[in-house]
């Protein structure tokens, strides 16, 4: 898709801040707000823009605590690897997974209340999903960034 110096301009706001409304978007970007509004939905139909979230404080929601996880699998088999995509992507700990290179196969962001409600899911992936061999934990100190924001240029590489 071609998107031009609007489009992108709008893609940086909303990534922002979804919330903000076609008005404050419109003085930001100087088209109208019914201009922004046409352009937004655009961007949603063509799966330029996946879908809008609300950033939640974890603290506030009782799941301070994170967990960067490195898993790695017995067998690379088309059957086994979907059975436990779709595991992972079924768990609600589980905020991101990635396959990787490396000596993982897989990078897990997992989120819990405590230790113990961890130890219980990695306990399931394991009783679960016979193909994982190892998993390896890391948990997160302090968050220094958060976010899924992707940078878009202007196109004249600003």
């Amino acid at each position: 898709m071609d998107l031009d110096r609007f489009d992108r301009q709008l893609l940086n706001l909303v990534q922002e801040d979804a919330g903000q409304t076609a008005e404050r978007l419109a003085e930001q970007v100087a088209l109208s707000p019914s201009a922004i509004q046409r352009r937004l939905r655009r961007l949603h139909e063509q799966g330029v823009i996946e879908r809008e979230v609300a950033v939640v404080d974890p603290k506030a929601v009782g799941r301070p605590t994170l967990f960067i996880v490195a898993l790695q699998v017995e067998r690379e088999r088309p059957d086994l690897m979907s059975q436990l995509r779709r595991w992972l992507s079924a768990q609600e700990h589980v905020q991101q997974a990635f396959y990787v290179t490396g000596e993982a196969d897989f990078i897990l962001v997992v989120t819990a209340p405590d230790a113990e409600s961890y130890d219980a899911l990695m306990g399931r992936l394991m009783s679960e999903n016979a193909n994982v061999k190892r998993f390896t934990t890391n948990v997160a100190m302090s968050v220094v960034k958060r976010g899924l924001s992707i940078p878009i240029t202007m196109g004249d590489g600003a």
